[in-house]
C-alpha cells in the first residue's frame, strides 16, 4: 500500500528543531480600515513573502517577524535550538554590515576545528589548506584584521574543567563518597554475580549522590549550549552539575576582549569578535547576558559553518591562494616528516576531548598515574550515542567512571538517573546533537552523500590533525602567569561562568513529552 507524501517521514532523529511557529506573540499592526477586501501570500523565489490583494492584484511584501535573543532565551516554550528563530544581530546580512560600514573597530575571526573539518570535507582539502584559505579570504578580501583558531582556547577550557573536577572530586570523597563508591562497588558485584539483574537494596547508592549538594557527581560538560539551554528550562535541579568552566567559545572570547585588547592598547568596544562555529546554539551562546560587560558582548556575532560555505560559493575557494597564520591563538606546529607547518588539536572526540583530558588528568592528579594506558575499559551503550569508560585500579575496582552521551534521548535517560539518585558516573560527556559536534546543525549539509558516511568523513579529518595535550602549549602557560597569575578569584571570574534555571509560566506539553 502506497503512504501519502504528505505523512512520510524522512531523515527522522531525536534532535528538537525549534517550532515553526514560535510560541512567543509577536505584535501584529492592525491593517488600515480602508483595507477591504481577501488577501493571498505568494513566496517569490528569493523566499521573500508578498501579500496579494483579490480585489485589484497589488502586492505588498511583508516584513520578516523577529525576536530579541534575550527573548528567546527567556521563553520556556521550546527547549533546545534557534535554527529557524530569525535572530538580528547573529546573522551573515549583520556580519556583511560591519565589514561595509566598519571604521574603527579591529575586526576579529576565530574558526572552531569543526568548521574547519566540515569544509575540508566538502572541498576535499586538508585541515590546513582550508586553514590558509580561510585566512586569505577573510583578510585580504574581507578586510578581517586576525584570523584565530578555537582549537587554542580548547585548551584553556580543558585545563578549567579539568581542575574544577578534581576540586569537585575531592570535596565528593570528603563528604561521604567514599561510602558511596564502597556501596556501588558492591551493587554492581551483585549484579553481574546475578546475571545483569539490578540488586534490590541500593544503600548509599541513591543517597549520597543527590542533586544539588556539596560535590556532587557526576560533572557534566558544559561546552554544548542546547544541552545548558534545555537544562536552564527544564531541570533547573540538575544545573548544580554542570561545570561551570566557560565553552572553547567563550574562553577565545575573554581571551580577546581582555587579554588581547590589553596588548593592542584598545577598549573591548574597539574590537569585533565573530566565531565559526558548527552549531546554530552557539549563536544564544554568545547572546547570554553572562557574557557581556557593560552592553560588550565576549562575542559578537556567531556565524555557522553552512553561512561562512554560503559566502566562499561566490569567491571560488578552491582558487583561492594560501596566506599564513596569525602567530598568536593558533594552535601549530611542525611536522616531524616533511618540516611543514602544521594544525595541532586536542585528542578525543570531535566534541573536543574533554572527556579523554578530564579523565587522564584526574588519573594524575587524584591517584599518581602518569597515564591511564592500558587501565580504561570501554563499555559501548545501547545506541551509537552512549559509551561508558572506566579508570581501573591494579586490583580491578573502577577509579574514576566516565560516559559520553549524545542525543536527547540519552540526556532525558541520564536526568532521570540523577534525579534519582541512581546515576553512579564521576563525569558526562554532554551534546545535544546525536553523533556530537561534527553533526551539529550549522555544519554543511551534504547534496549527494549519505549522511552517517558524511558526518564519518568529518569526524575522519577532525581526528586527522594531531592531537596534543594542553600541557604541550606553551602559549596557554604563557597567559596564565601573565594574565590571571595566582588570583584564584581572578581566574574563576574570567574563565567560568553560572547558569539560571528558568521558571516555566505554563506547561508546554510539545516541549517536555517525549
Amino acid at each position: 500500500m502506497a503512504f501519502s507524501s504528505a505523512i512520510v517521514l524522512t531523515d527522522l532523529n531525536d534532535y528538537i528543531a525549534p517550532s515553526q511557529a514560535c510560541i512567543k506573540p509577536v505584535e501584529i499592526q492592525k491593517a488600515d480600515k480602508d483595507v477591504q477586501g481577501p488577501t493571498e501570500i505568494k513566496v517569490d523565489k528569493e523566499g521573500a513573502y508578498y501579500e496579494i490583494s483579490q480585489d485589484d492584484g497589488q502586492e505588498k511584501k511583508l516584513e520578516k517577524a523577529s525576536i530579541t535573543l534575550n527573548d528567546c532565551l527567556a521563553c520556556s516554550g521550546c527547549v533546545t535550538s534557534a535554527e529557524s528563530v530569525l535572530i538580528s544581530m547573529q546573522s551573515l546580512e549583520e556580519f556583511t554590515k560591519v565589514l561595509e560600514q566598519n571604521k574603527h573597530q579591529r575586526i576579529i575571526i576565530s574558526i572552531s576545528p569543526q568548521s574547519r573539518a566540515s569544509l575540508a570535507a566538502k572541498y576535499q582539502l586538508t585541515p590546513i589548506q582550508v586553514q590558509y584559505r580561510l585566512v586569505h579570504f577573510f583578510k585580504n578580501i574581507l578586510g578581517v584584521h586576525h584570523v584565530f583558531d578555537i582549537a587554542f582556547t580548547q585548551d584553556l577550557s580543558l585545563v578549567e574543567t579539568a581542575r574544577e573536577f578534581v576540586d569537585r572530586f575531592r570535596e565528593y570523597m570528603a563528604n561521604g563518597g567514599e561510602a558511596a563508591e564502597k556501596a556501588i562497588y558492591e551493587q554492581q558485584q551483585q549484579e553481574e554475580s546475578a546475571g545483569g539483574r539490578p540488586a534490590r537494596a541500593r544503600g548509599a547508592r541513591g543517597q549520597s549522590r543527590k542533586t544539588g549538594e556539596s560535590g556532587s557527581m557526576p560533572m557534566l560538560a558544559s561546552s554544548c549550549p542546547g544541552w545548558v539551554c534545555y537544562a536552564e528550562k527544564t531541570h533547573g535541579d540538575v544545573l548544580p552539575h554542570i561545570s561551570t568552566a566557560k565553552s572553547p567559545q567563550q574562553m577565545m572570547g575573554s581571551l580577546v576582549k581582555n587579554y588581547f585588547a590589553q596588548k593592542l592598547g584598545q577598549a573591548p568596544s574597539q574590537i569585533y569578535h565573530v566565531s565559526v562555529m558548527p552549531c546554530y546554539d552557539k549563536k544564544l551562546e554568545a547572546s547570554r547576558p553572562d557574557f557581556e560587560v557593560d552592553g560588550i558582548r565576549d562575542v559578537d556575532c556567531v556565524l555557522t559553518t553552512s553561512e561562512i560555505d554560503q559566502m566562499l560559493q561566490s569567491h571560488h575557494f578552491l582558487e583561492m591562494p594560501e596566506a599564513p597564520i596569525d602567530d598568536m591563538f593558533n594552535k601549530v606546529g611542525t611536522d616531524p616528516q616533511t618540516g611543514q607547518q602544521t594544525l595541532l588539536g586536542v585528542p578525543g572526540s570531535s566534541s573536543g576531548g574533554s572527556l579523554e583530558y578530564v579523565l587522564a588528568a584526574a588519573a594524575r592528579e587524584l591517584f599518581g598515574l602518569p597515564t591511564i594506558e592500558g587501565r580504561v575499559t570501554v563499555k559501548a551503550g545501547k545506541n551509537a550515542d552512549v559509551c561508558e569508560y572506566s579508570l581501573m585500579s591494579d586490583d580491578g575496582r573502577p577509579m574514576l567512571r566516565f560516559a559520553s552521551a549524545y542525543g536527547f534521548r540519552n540526556i532525558q535517560n541520564l536526568v532521570r538517573k540523577i534525579k534519582q539518585g541512581k546515576c553512579t558516573y564521576h563525569y558526562v560527556e554532554v551534546m545535544a546533537c546525536p553523533g556530537g559536534c561534527a553533526n551539529g546543525g550549522g555544519q554543511i549539509v551534504p547534496v549527494d552523500a549519505n549522511p552517517k558516511e558524511w558526518l564519518s568523513q568529518v569526524e575522519s579529518i577532525y581526528r586527522s590533525v594531531r592531537g596534543v595535550w594542553p600541557e604541550e602549549n606553551e602559549t596557554i602557560k604563557g597567559i596564565y602567569n601573565e594574565w590571571i597569575g595566582a588570583d584564584d578569584i581572578k581566574r574563576k571570574t574570567i574563565l567560568h561562568t553560572q547558569y539560571h534555571a528558568v521558571t516555566q509560566s505554563f506547561q508546554n506539553p510539545l516541549a517536555t513529552k517525549w
